[in-house]
């Protein structure tokens, strides 16, 4: 395949990326050639762009971590056929088009919207196998999610209460909170306002599961509210820095503290992937699942779009169009 890709790239020097051409090339046995219609955000694309990711690739690189497209060439042993519409997670979706692991590539739903696709599977996929997988959430648990209106809280939101769980949406601000209890929270605490998180949840009866996203005090908190047997589990830390939990607490009140890096489970358990991209492809064609765009950009502006995600000024998964 001769010709170039247009791809928002970064080189070996810059600070953001930038407009510019890959070599096009064609796909190896068990690859697939997308022609990308939307690329979505996750924190981790802020980490890599600083090269504090466990998973940097070297410079230069094209950004990116999940997207969503049509197959335009396969290779003879990709098992997809040129024209299939999937969501691919697999480094490199910020371009018009690029190469991907056909194994990294999931058939969607004809019902399913370019953006509603693009940031589907690492969010819910990280819920979905936290909450079920790690956590054994079942139904009538206390599931307390934290920065329960971001890009993936707002996916355990839907899942805890889909799979029957009471949850607890914890996040700043009446707007994110109506978005989450608009999402299936039955209880809601503004983060901004409330003096005393694990009071707060304790007041509520406290809570079996804590889903931590954000990290540092809130999650710190949140933990000191979960009941004997509790399940914490750490998800990430949007707000600088993991929680310093007691261990000793842990041990006392029998706690079992889960971490979850969903794209190690490609190597690690491929069954256990396989089945809960499965299970919320089915979550979502019954209609217990409404992806939530917050923000929509062009890929030109996707500089523009990390500021945002950055910020944390907006509910739901940020994507650019392309």
């Amino acid at each position: 395949m001769a010709g170039y890709w247009k791809v928002m790239g970064l080189s070996e020097k810059a600070t953001s990326p930038a407009m510019g051409e890959w070599p096009a090339r064609a796909p190896g046995p068990d690859e697939v050639v997308v022609r990308l219609r939307a690329a979505a955000l996750n924190f981790a694309d802020l980490l890599m762009l600083d090269g504090r990711y466990q998973d940097t690739p070297p410079r230069p690189f094209i950004p990116g971590l999940e997207g969503a497209g049509e197959v335009i060439e396969a290779g003879p042993e990709a098992g997809l056929a040129p024209g299939t519409r999937v969501a691919v997670y697999s480094q490199g979706t910020m371009a018009e088009a690029n190469v991907f692991p056909a194994a990294h590539c999931v058939p969607i739903p004809d019902t399913m919207g370019w953006a509603e696709a693009a940031g589907f599977l690492i969010a819910y996929g990280t819920s979905h196998l936290a909450l079920s997988h790690r956590a054994g959430l079942r139904a009538g648990d206390a599931l307390a999610v934290l920065g329960a209106a971001g890009g993936v809280g707002l996916t355990a939101v839907e899942i805890g209460a889909a799979l029957g769980a009471r949850v607890i949406a914890v996040a700043r601000g009446t707007a994110r909170l109506e978005t989450a209890r608009a999402a299936g929270a039955a209880e809601t605490i503004d983060s901004e306002t409330c003096p005393d998180l694990r009071a707060a949840l304790r007041a509520l009866g406290g809570v079996d599961v804590v889903y931590d996203p954000v990290g540092d005090a809130l999650g710190e908190a949140a933990f000191g509210a979960l009941r004997p047997g509790g399940r914490f589990l750490l998800i990430g830390f949007a707000a600088g820095k993991p929680p310093r939990l007691p261990l000793n607490h842990a041990l006392v009140k029998n706690i079992a503290i889960h971490g979850l890096y969903w794209g190690a489970y490609r190597a690690l358990d491929p069954g256990a992937m396989r089945d809960s991209l499965t299970a919320l492809m089915a979550l979502y064609q019954a209609g217990r699942l409404h992806p939530h765009v917050g923000a929509t950009l062009p890929l030109e502006r996707l500089p523009e779009a990390y500021a945002l995600l950055e910020s944390r000024s907006t509910s739901g998964k940020i994507v650019v169009t392309i």
